[in-house]
């Protein structure tokens, strides 16, 4: 695992599995399944290509996602949530509920790729 807590503290070590710049908007996404990079990359549009794949190489490697290589040409490549992964929907329904309401809250419209379903919430 990639957590290098110095204190051993709980929110600590969730916030480095997933507080880079992209992997709580990636691990959201995979929330629905499977995804291949190019999907990815067109629902986070403002990650570069080189910070995306940065982003799911971390990911992979604490094994919050599993990335499965096919050997085809071109070569496909699909990434979905291991079971670790599925763990942190709580914490990621929590976080999108906390922070739709503090937009609310400040008067700000929500405008983003992410959506929550019944299904997803429950």
């Amino acid at each position: 695992m990639s957590c290098a807590c110095d204190h051993n503290c709980p929110v600590e070590a969730t916030l480095a599995l997933i507080g880079g710049k992209y992997k709580s908007l990636i691990l959201w996404h995979l929330i629905e399944g499977t995804l291949r990079f190019g999907e990815l990359s067109r629902l986070i549009s403002h990650a570069t290509p080189k910070m995306l794949t940065q982003q799911l190489r971390e990911l992979e490697d604490d094994n919050l996602i599993a990335r499965t290589v096919y050997p085809v040409v071109p070569p496909k490549v699909e990434y979905s949530l291991t079971e670790l992964g599925m763990s942190i929907r709580p914490i990621l329904f929590a976080m999108y509920h906390w922070g739709a309401g503090y937009l609310e809250r400040s008067g700000i419209e929500a405008n983003c790729s992410m959506t929550i379903t019944r299904e997803a919430n429950g």
